[in-house]
């Protein structure tokens, strides 16, 4: 009995295969990073709704979708189980949209070019919605130590992720010739086992060339370095967030760790550093309206005689708001620059729909002041060492969203940071996803990045995506490290941008104009 048979004769299975290849699509994503198992879930999925019709593959798509983000985004329920369970339920209806793709474009030319256009414009869609952009499951954050990766420095991770689906799709193309054959097709068996074969080589080489790309080495840097003294201050998490003083112990902590930096520094363990970084949320107590904040950082960059790089919540710019902001504190004479976090995480530091979710939750009432976010690019122009520097900074969430981390390059950044707090999701898969997501990033800019954390993955990534350092989570550590100045723009970054409006465009026009012309349903298909 062939597997076409058994599908129809048993279309619970089709659910259960939809929902197994979502996980295994989801495997590829940290801490699993099994990267084979995205390709070949995606490329079971494909097979699996290129023989269904669209309101079939909209229905396993879903549950295709179920599995996948079930997998990457669910850890969201160390806040609240219903947050985990909203969201997961949502994001499965970019699963949805794809079944359906792969259902109109399957009977076309040239298919798995148009079904991989469809995943890309899915992932330009999570950029948008919901709540401003989800991103954080897409093709390329499996890429780090995949051949793909080899992909991101020219196409960025748009475009990395455009040629893993393509590759997918075409993995589902050759099994579904060979295996599931047409009436055609059967009379020339020969021909179509070629066929099938020629398609797998064509994917294969995509990798292999991916692979290549991946050892032309990276431009050498400039003579020039800067070293960061990071501090990872921890936090304790057994009074409770919410407990009387936990904002006040985070700050010390850190404050803390930064005289053990100190203390090394002159003791001759580590070399002086140009300045320090602390994490995203250092200090919840904004310096500018609470003095003990104010004393203990003054008092860091005071006795480090350097500045202090801070990640610190700020009141305002309105009543019951706040901002996350990177502040550039030097010895004296205080803030003297500040980048304001682009992009919250919805129901983490703002409430969407505030007025309804609140009638609803009202335990979303917890994340108390709503965050407002910034503007511009996360570049900050300060002097390290008597010299002038454009230094970068990306705050945690914002490592998803390509617009902000390309805007840092393109405002001429020369050394690249990444403040971050994963507090709130210890235990969970989140702080390990996102250190691939920075290790990916540093391959699309070709930049070092320098990442601190209050208590999860702080570290040092060479431009190239290897891991030179990474701390271990719920320490504190106080260390330094070496990053090189850098110039220019990739070609990735250059190139990214185009990409997922164009794969929109394309595959919603063309989806269309099919539509209209096949309005009656194909009776050879599976339903």
């Amino acid at each position: 009995m062939s597997s076409t048979s058994i599908l129809q004769q048993r279309p619970v299975l089709r659910y259960i295969a939809a929902l197994f290849a979502g996980v295994c699509t989801g495997c590829g994503f940290a801490p699993l990073k099994l990267w084979p198992l995205t390709i070949l879930g995606l490329a079971g999925f494909t097979l699996l709704a290129a023989g269904l019709s669209r309101r079939l593959s909209a229905s396993i798509g879903y549950v295709f979708g179920l599995g996948l983000f079930a997998m990457t985004v669910s850890w969201i329920y160390v806040y609240a189980l219903w947050m985990a369970l909203l969201l997961v339920a949502f994001m499965a209806l970019w699963g949805t949209l794809y079944g359906v793709a792969v259902a109109v474009f399957a009977p076309l030319p040239l298919w798995p070019l148009l079904v991989a256009l469809s995943w890309s414009a899915i992932e330009f869609g999570m950029t948008l919605l919901p709540f401003g952009g989800f991103p954080w499951t897409r093709l390329a954050y499996t890429s780090a130590d995949a051949p793909f990766g080899g992909f991101l420095r020219f196409v960025g991770v748009p475009g990395t992720g455009l040629l893993m689906a393509v590759v997918a799709a075409l993995l589902a193309d050759a099994f579904r010739s060979w295996l599931c054959p047409s009436s055609k097709e059967a009379l020339h068996d020969v021909a179509r086992k070629r066929a099938a074969l020629a398609t797998v080589i064509s994917a294969v080489m995509i990798t292999v060339v991916a692979g290549l790309l991946r050892l032309i080495p990276v431009p050498a840097p400039s003579d020039r370095s800067v070293n960061i003294g990071v501090v990872q201050g921890n936090v304790d998490g057994s009074a409770g967030p919410r407990s009387m003083g936990y904002a006040g112990s985070v700050l010390a902590n850190h404050y803390s760790q930064t005289i053990t930096l100190l203390a090394a520094v002159r003791s001759g363990l580590l070399e002086q550093p140009d300045f320090i970084l602390w994490p995203e949320n250092a200090s919840d107590l904004d310096p500018t309206e609470n003095d003990t904040a104010a004393t203990l950082i003054g008092e860091s960059a005071r006795l480090a005689e350097l500045p202090v790089l801070v990640g610190a919540v700020m009141a305002g710019p309105g009543e019951g708001e706040r901002q996350t902001s990177a502040l550039w504190w030097e010895p004296e004479r205080g803030i003297t620059a500040r980048y304001d976090k682009r992009n919250a995480v919805p129901f983490g530091e703002y409430t969407p729909w505030k007025d309804l979710v609140f009638a609803l939750f009202p335990q979303a009432k917890q994340v108390g002041r709503q965050t407002v976010p910034g503007v511009g690019a996360g570049v900050l122009s300060v002097s390290v060492a008597d010299r002038p520097l454009n230094l970068a900074v990306i705050i945690c969430y914002e490592l998803g969203f390509d617009d902000t981390v390309y805007d840092v390059v393109r405002a001429g950044a020369e050394v690249v940071t990444v403040q971050s707090n994963n507090a709130g999701y210890a235990g969970s898969w989140q702080p390990l996803q996102q250190f691939e997501i920075t290790r990916v990033r540093a391959m699309e800019l070709e930049r070092e990045i320098v990442v601190a954390t209050t208590s999860s993955y702080s570290g040092l990534i060479a431009a190239d995506g290897t891991v030179l350092d990474r701390t271990t989570a719920d320490t504190a550590v106080a260390t330094l490290y070496s990053a090189p100045v850098r110039s220019g723009v990739s070609l990735g970054v250059r190139v990214a941008p185009l990409i997922g409006p164009t794969a929109a465009v394309i595959s919603t026009l063309l989806a269309g104009y099919v539509t209209l012309r096949t309005r009656k349903p194909n009776q050879s298909r599976l339903d």
